[in-house]
């Protein structure tokens, strides 16, 4: 009796290989400056995206993602799940200049959550804005550079803290797309994830190692970063690990205010460092074969904080305790279950922010926007002119920013001002 209870407890017992294989490896591609309407899946006009088209149709593309509006504040959002307002990173500098930025060790990142699962984790490409160094904040190893924008035709690049000296000019994107693959190589035999940080299509713009004479540069970047893509999920099929890998394609804020698109013959309303809808809304494509239900197209509203909680449950671990975490997972949506999609997503950028629902949106002004039209018109309401519908939005909209309370978060520049007010002398960061 005795053996038969034994064998029956091992058999129900978890298995740690059993639990380990079903982890799977997590590659995050976070392009830059990339609005939705740089991607042909969502209806860009001009530009065209054949691998990440690829990409949506084997998983699922959420058309209603929101970053922050700027580079750094978007990658303080992403990697600890928390709003600007807890965190202090608000704007591109808050972490220089004795600002409230982020710190590693007043937060609990993403990559040192996964790296508690038994993760071998990596990051590639732009970091500098996160302030620290991605060892830091939870990383392995990585390869960067020590700029907060391009780093394109360049003869060095930066390898675990160490200057790299490449002996001749190199595209920079080959030295990140190379490390990359070289990562994924070295850990298929156990769960891993890759920051996947591009650079492209953040200025300038210069031509790529497949422009011919004459062509429109832009464009060419636009191409390239496709290309990239397609690279990575090529070497994931070829080492066998398609079905192992959730890949995610996703961007840090919106198409930079020099190149315009249209979807559909119509511009987005606001590009990157705007608070309008082109500023934050991005792509955001989702994609494991076998779970992630293919071709699908979800409405559900994605925060780029959503990220954290959701690698941290897909890898079987636990959210850190007595810490906000602003973030919702999306493990179910991922695994094609409804889940409990977001009511509302929340965008910061300096002493500006709003919450957006689906068709309404409230900024820090308590203006009220009608956004039935949105990405392409965001009509204003006057409290005077609501109608049934936009005064129960007003109500809900105002309870949550009275939930959250942002004004009485962190402040941008360390002095006790307001979030986004500078000291006299300050220059402006020009770097996004």
């Amino acid at each position: 009796m005795k053996r038969i209870l034994f064998l029956a407890a091992m058999f129900l017992a978890p298995c740690p290989m059993l639990q380990a294989a079903a982890q799977p490896n997590i590659i995050l591609i976070y392009a830059d400056d990339l609005g939705i309407e740089g991607v042909s899946c969502y209806g860009a006009d001009k530009h065209k995206t054949p691998n990440i088209d690829r990409l949506a149709a084997s998983g699922t593309r959420f058309t209603t993602c929101y970053a922050a509006p700027l580079c750094g504040p978007s990658r303080c959002l992403l990697m600890t799940g928390r709003y600007a307002f807890r965190t202090g990173g608000i704007t591109n500098s808050s972490w220089r200049n004795g600002g409230p930025g982020a710190k590693s060790a007043d937060e609990v990142p993403m990559a040192k959550l996964l790296k508690q699962s038994g993760y071998a984790t990596a990051q590639a490409g732009k970091w500098r804005q996160v302030g620290e160094t991605p060892r830091d904040w939870g990383f392995d190893e990585y390869v960067t550079d020590p700029t907060a924008g391009g780093w394109y035709w360049k003869d060095t690049y930066e390898k675990n803290g160490e200057q790299i000296n490449a002996g001749k000019e190199v595209y920079n994107p080959d030295i990140i797309q190379a490390y990359s693959i070289d990562f994924i190589t070295r850990n298929k035999e156990k769960p891993f994830f890759l920051y996947y940080a591009m650079h492209l299509v953040h200025g300038p713009i210069l031509r790529t190692p497949d422009t011919k004479e004459g062509s429109d540069l832009y464009e060419d970047k636009i191409a390239y970063m496709d290309k990239q893509v397609g690279g990575i999920v090529a070497e994931v099929e070829k080492l066998g690990l398609r079905e192992k890998t959730l890949i995610i394609f996703s961007a840090d804020n919106g198409t930079a205010l020099s190149y315009p698109n249209t979807v559909g013959g119509r511009m987005i309303n606001g590009k990157k460092a705007s608070m309008l809808e082109g500023g934050s809304r991005v792509p955001y494509i989702a994609s494991w074969p076998g779970v992630t239900p293919a071709g699908k197209v979800s409405t559900d509203i994605v925060s780029i904080a959503d990220q954290l909680p959701t690698f941290v449950e897909l890898a079987g671990g636990k959210l850190p305790e007595g810490v906000k975490i602003d973030g919702i997972s999306l493990a179910p949506q991922l695994r094609g279950e409804k889940g409990t999609p977001r009511e509302w997503a929340y965008v910061q950028l300096g002493a500006h922010w709003f919450v957006r629902e689906q068709g309404w949106k409230m900024n820090e002004a308590s203006e009220l926007f009608d956004m039935s039209d949105a990405p392409f018109v965001e009509k204003p309401v006057a409290a005077a002119e609501d109608t049934e519908a936009s005064k129960a939005a007003r109500a809900r909209l105002t309870a949550a920013l009275a939930d959250l309370n942002p004004a009485a978060g962190k402040t941008d520049g360390g002095d006790g001002k307001k979030p986004g007010k500078k000291k006299k002398g300050k220059k402006k960061d020009k770097a996004q």
